[in-house]
């Protein structure tokens, strides 16, 4: 993790949801939800979509590290409803926030889903490695929120 600013940081996350890969991507997909049980999250706004109807540009206002941060990603459909990955288009904070959400039947357990999250971070000023662990544990806590709200 180091205080590099230039470098990116990766971090991947695997948990199981007690409910079918559908319903997974219905949760994902609901975007102006993510308030609600995201706990970091302030606002979701769909800024645009695409030609059927699926958010293509949502902006985001998350509490980071003792402030608000605002940005905006863009959602790559073309691997639905397997997986939805997501870019940066614009962060006052970040170079990358880019990553994935992939959804396979579980191999261990009928009816539910295997999640994999993806993730890739490059922030505008250097952290000292204990804030940016502390960071990456909330930002993939986000998967832990996804089951709650998933299994509800």
């Amino acid at each position: 993790m180091g205080q590099n600013a230039g470098m990116a940081d990766q971090a991947t996350e695997h948990v199981t949801i007690d409910v079918p890969p559908d319903q997974c991507w219905e949760t994902v997909f609901a975007f102006e939800e993510y308030p609600e049980w995201v706990k970091d999250l302030k606002r979701a706004i769909v800024r645009t979509r695409d030609d059927d109807g699926r958010p293509l540009e949502v902006e985001f206002t998350a509490a980071a590290m003792g402030r608000s941060t605002n940005y905006i990603l863009r959602y790559d459909y073309s691997g639905a409803p397997q997986r939805l990955s997501w870019s940066l288009v614009q962060g006052d904070i970040m170079k990358t926030l880019d990553g994935s959400y992939l959804f396979a039947p579980s191999t261990t357990k009928p009816g539910a889903t295997d999640v994999t999250y993806d993730l890739r971070v490059e922030v505008t000023v250097p952290l000292p490695g204990f804030v940016k662990r502390r960071a990456e544990v909330r930002i993939l806590h986000t998967l832990w929120e996804l089951k709650a709200r998933a299994e509800q």
